[in-house]
C-alpha cells in the first residue's frame, strides 16, 4: 500500500508542477472587447458601465459583467476638447480623464491560485517525503538522524547470557567484554585495550543477534541496534550522517553497545568493478570506517556486527582496531540442541513420552531457528488435534516438517506412481542398510512432501565435524539407489531422481577440485567455491586450470558416479527379495519406522 501512495504522489507531483509552471509563466490571456460610439453611449445610458477612464482618444470601461471594453473616440487628439457627450460623463463623474481601470478583486485575491498550488505541493511534497522514510513524525526532517533502536535494561527487552543455550565457547569468548563494560578500572590500569569490534560470522538462525544481546544484558548497558541496510538511503551522503549520529548518540550513553545487523549490506567490498560501485554505500562505509578508527582508547563503545558474508566485507573493515576480533557462530552440536531445546520447550506443557535427548540426535543440521521453529510446529499441530500436552509423535511429525514440508495426503497419485515411488525409496533405504558404517534409517515414506514423491530419512548416530571419502563415496552409492532401482525393477527411468542426481554430482565434483580425493588430480583445489561467488570479485577471474584438467576433471567425476552407480546395482541385484518386501510394505502402509523397516529387511512379519 506504501508502495502504491508513493508511486501515486510521484504523478501527482508531476502534475502540480507543470500547473505551477503554467500559471506562473503562461502567458496572460485577455479578452477585451471592442465597442463602438453609439453603443457605448448606449451602455452609459442604461447604467451598464461599471467604470471607464479616457486617455487621448482612447476610452477603457468595465462593464456590470465584468466585461472590458475599449473604444476609439473619432477627431481627438490629446489636448483637444472632448465632445458635448463625454464631458457630461465626465461631470457626472462617470468617466475619468486619465489613469487606469481599477482592478476587479484585490491583488492578494489574484495570487490565491498559486498560494493554493504552492501550499498542495507542499503537502504533497511533505508526504511523500514521510513515505519515503517509514513514516513517522518528523522524519522529513531527520534525513541524517539514526535509525538505530536503543534498548535498555529497564526496558526488560534484554536477555542474559542464561537464556542463550547452546554457544558455551561463544559465550566465554563475550565474556571478558562484559567484564571490561562492569569495569573497565582494572583494563585501564593495566594498560590493556579492550576490543572496540566483534564480528559474529555465522549462517543464519544461529543466534548472532541474540548473543549480542546478552551481552548487553549481562553487562548492564544500553542497547542499540539497527540494521546494515538501514543506513543507505537514495539520496548520497544521508548513510554517512546517520553513522555520525548513531555514534554520537551512543558517546552520550557510554558505556554501551553498537549492534549492525547484516554489515555486509554496508561493509561490501570497495572497488570490486561490476557490483560494487554504489556511491551511498561507499561513503557509508568510508564514515563506518573513520567512526571507528576514532575512538579513544577504552572509551566504552562496543561495536558488534553479524553477517553470514564475511568473504565479500572490505579488508579495512577486518583490520585490528575496528573489528578487533571474529567469533564464529556455528551451528550447535547435540549437547547444545538438547539446551536449546529445553530453552524453547520450558514453557511449554511436554507429555511423559518426550524425550528431548532423542530429538536433539535426530535434528542434526538444524540451527536455534530451526530447533524454536520445530517446537513451535509441534505446538501448533498439538492445538490443531485438541490435545493438551505435546506429545512425542508430533514432535517428531514437526522435525519431518521442518525438513521436507507437510504431508500432502489429499495429493491424487496414480498406483504407477505410488509403486514407482515405493521401490526408488525402498531402493535408497536398502542400499543404506547394507553398506556398513552408514546412518541408520529412521522411517521411509511414499506419501509426498514438498516437492518429494517420498522421503526417506537417517538418523546419524553421532554429530560428526570431518567427513572421509569413504563416507562420502558410500552417500553416493545411496544417492543413487534410486535411479538403479528404477531401472532393475520397473526397466524405465524417472525424474524422480533428479535431486538425488544434483546432489551425488555435487559430492564428486567436491571430492575431485576442493577435497583433493582423487589419484590422478591429486591434493589440489582447482577452481572457486561456486556457492559463494561475489560476482565484483569472481566474475572477471580466468579459471585457474587448463583445458586439460577441465575434461580431466569431468572424466574424474563420471568415474566416481560410474563406480557407485555399479556398487548400488551390485548390492540391489544381490537383495532383490528384500527390496520387494521393503517396497510392498510401503504400497500397503505409505508410512515405515525404523522398527517396521528393520522386520521387514530381516523378512519378519508387520503386526
Amino acid at each position: 500500500m506504501k508502495r502504491f501512495f508513493k508511486g501515486i504522489s510521484v504523478y501527482l507531483l508531476i502534475v502540480l508542477l507543470i500547473m505551477f509552471g503554467v500559471n506562473m509563466f503562461g502567458p496572460d490571456v485577455e479578452t477585451v472587447k471592442e465597442m463602438d460610439v453609439t453603443e457605448l453611449i448606449k451602455n452609459f445610458r442604461e447604467g451598464n458601465v461599471v467604470s471607464a477612464v479616457m486617455n487621448g482618444n482612447v476610452l477603457k470601461g468595465r462593464l456590470v459583467d465584468e466585461t472590458e471594453f475599449t473604444t476609439v473616440i473619432p477627431g481627438i487628439v490629446e489636448d483637444s476638447m472632448y465632445p458635448l457627450y463625454l464631458q457630461e460623463l465626465v461631470d457626472s463623474g462617470q468617466l475619468q480623464l486619465g489613469g487606469e481601470l481599477p482592478p476587479t478583486t484585490p491583488w492578494y485575491i489574484d495570487l490565491l491560485p498559486t498560494l493554493l498550488i504552492i501550499l498542495v505541493f507542499g503537502v504533497f511534497w511533505f508526504v511523500f517525503m514521510q513515505q519515503s522514510q517509514g513514516g513517522g513524525g518528523g522524519k522529513v526532517m531527520s534525513f541524517g538522524k539514526s535509525k538505530a533502536r536503543m534498548v535498555k535494561e529497564e526496558d526488560g527487552k534484554l536477555v542474559k547470557f542464561a537464556d542463550v543455550a547452546g554457544l558455551e565457547e561463544e559465550k566465554e569468548e563475550l565474556k571478558e567484554i562484559v567484564d571490561f563494560l562492569k569495569n573497565p578500572r582494572k583494563y585501564i590500569e593495566i594498560g590493556a585495550r579492550i576490543p572496540t569490534g566483534v564480528l559474529l560470522v555465522g549462517p543464519p538462525g544461529t543466534g548472532k543477534t541474540y548473543l549480542s544481546k546478552a551481552v548487553a544484558g549481562e553487562a548492564g548497558v544500553p542497547f542499540f541496534t539497527i540494521s546494515g541496510s538501514d543506513f543507505v538511503e537514495m539520496f548520497v551522503g544521508v548513510g554517512a550522517s546517520r553513522v555520525r549520529d548513531l555514534f554520537e548518540q551512543a558517546k552520550k550513553n557510554s558505556p554501551c553497545i553498537i549492534f549492525i545487523d547484516e554489515i555486509d549490506a554496508v561493509g561490501r567490498r570497495r572497488g570490486a568493478g561490476l557490483g560494487g560501485g554504489h556511491d551511498e554505500r561507499e561513503q557509508t562505509l568510508n564514515q563506518l570506517l573513520v567512526e571507528m578508527d576514532g575512538f579513544a582508547t577504552n572509551e566504552g563503545i562496543i561495536v558488534m556486527a553479524a553477517t553470514n558474508r564475511a568473504d565479500i566485507l572490505d579488508p579495512a573493515l577486518l583490520r585490528p582496531g575496528r573489528f578487533d576480533r571474529t567469533i564464529y557462530v556455528g551451528l550447535p552440536d547435540i549437547r547444545g540442541r538438547e539446551a536449546i531445546l529445553q530453552v524453547h520447550t520450558k514453557n511449554k506443557p511436554l507429555a511423559d513420552d518426550v524425550d528431548l535427548k532423542v530429538v536433539a540426535k535426530r535434528t542434526p543440521g538444524f540451527t536455534p531457528a530451526d530447533l524454536e521453529n520445530l517446537v513451535n510446529e509441534a505446538a501448533l499441530l498439538t492445538a490443531r488435534y485438541n490435545l493438551k500436552t505435546i506429545p512425542m509423535y508430533l514432535v517428531e511429525e514437526a522435525s519431518i516438517k521442518v525438513q521436507a514440508g507437510p504431508e500432502k495426503k489429499s495429493k491424487v497419485v496414480s498406483d504407477k506412481e505410488r509403486r514407482l515411488t515405493a521401490y526408488h525409496e525402498a531402493g535408497h533405504a536398502l542400499t543404506g542398510r547394507l553398506i556398513p558404517g552408514t546412518d541408520p534409517v529412521h522411517m521411509v515414506t511414499i506419501i509426498p512432501r514438498g516437492m518429494a514423491g517420498g522421503f526417506t530419512s537417517y538418523i546419524p548416530e553421532e554429530d560428526r565435524s570431518f567427513i572421509t571419502k569413504r563416507q562420502m563415496e558410500d552417500r553416493l552409492v545411496i544417492l543413487l539407489g534410486g535411479r538403479v532401482t528404477e531401472a532393475l525393477v520397473l526397466d524405465d527411468i524417472s525424474t524422480g531422481a533428479q535431486n538425488d542426481i544434483d546432489r551425488a554430482t555435487k559430492i564428486a565434483r567436491s571430492m575431485v577440485t576442493h577435497y583433493g580425493m582423487n589419484e590422478k588430480l591429486g591434493p589440489m583445489t582447482y577452481g572457486t567455491d561456486e556457492e559463494e561467488v561475489f560476482v565484483g570479485r569472481d566474475l572477471g577471474r580466468s579459471r585457474n586450470y587448463s583445458e586439460e584438467v577441465a575434461a580431466a576433471i569431468d572424466s574424474e567425476m563420471r568415474n566416481m558416479i560410474d563406480i557407485a552407480y555399479h556398487r548400488a546395482e551390485k548390492l540391489i541385484t544381490e537383495n532383490m527379495d528384500a527390496l520387494h518386501r521393503i517396497a510392498e510394505a510401503l504400497l500397503e502402509k505409505e508410512t515405515i519406522d525404523a522398527k517396521e523397516f528393520e522386520r521387514v529387511f530381516l523378512g519378519e512379519e508387520l503386526n
